[in-house]
């Protein structure tokens, strides 16, 4: 607005709404109705969904599989609150399979508390991270052209995990495997971020998954993580 020579009233006026609507978009965050936003992104002269990235909705995907819940264009149209959500609704298992995935304690600073009061309701959590010492993680570094920054960020992961380690019903470990897609299971929903070579995972799409059938594409990626997890090396207490 300010680029452009627009005000509250002027921009108000162009997309026939209160000015104090206008304020409220711009101070509050909030969101308009997507014909308004359209209108406003037009005359402004940006992408509507770099205005308010919250309007870019999930794609039905009932048609491709029952299972397929939605699928998202990239991890970064998904809040925060998507990924805790599901494991506040776990009553059984939440499985976290990531080299780093530090967006979740930056976003969510009680996501440890989050974790220990559901393994204390009786959910089995158990959590795989990047070795950063490992080859594929270094790798994965060089192919993002993120460098040593991968393996920063899976230090740090193990730096908020591992005060969760020795917590009953909760494991973390580290693996070493080669990463095609990152995992967030809770019971029988599952969010997967997948992996494209030379994109960072925040960029990559993500498929939320709902357990419909036996040998369906939810258990495909379940046993996945297990595979993986057999694989993995326990985190020890600190001290």
């Amino acid at each position: 607005m300010a680029a452009g020579g627009w005000t509250y009233a002027t921009l108000a006026q162009e997309v026939e709404v209160d000015p104090k609507s206008v304020e409220r978009w711009v101070n509050l965050g909030r969101i308009p109705r997507r014909a308004t936003a359209l209108q406003a992104a037009k005359a402004l002269g940006e992408d509507v969904h770099a205005l308010w990235p919250a309007l870019r909705q999930a794609r039905p995907a009932r048609a491709i599989s029952p299972e397929l819940v939605a699928l998202y264009q990239q991890r970064a149209d998904l809040p925060v609150s998507a990924f805790t959500d599901l494991m506040a609704q776990a009553r059984e298992r939440i499985d976290i399979l990531v080299y780093a995935a530090v967006f979740l304690h930056e976003a969510y600073p009680r996501l440890n508390e989050l974790l220990t009061e559901r393994a204390a309701e009786g959910c089995t959590v158990r959590i795989a991270i990047g070795d950063p010492d490992s080859d594929n993680v270094q790798a994965r570094g060089q192919e993002e052209r993120f460098g040593h920054g991968i393996e920063s960020r899976c230090r740090l992961a193990l730096m908020h995990y591992r005060p969760l380690a020795g917590t009953p019903g909760i494991e973390v470990r580290t693996h070493a495997t080669t990463l095609y897609n990152s995992l967030y299971r809770a019971d029988d929903q599952q969010l997967v971020n997948a992996h494209v070579w030379g994109v960072n995972a925040y960029a990559a799409p993500v498929w939320h998954l709902r357990r419909h059938e036996e040998s369906g594409m939810f258990d495909t990626y379940a046993d996945s993580f297990d595979a993986v997890w057999t694989t993995a090396t326990p985190v020890r207490e600190e001290g």
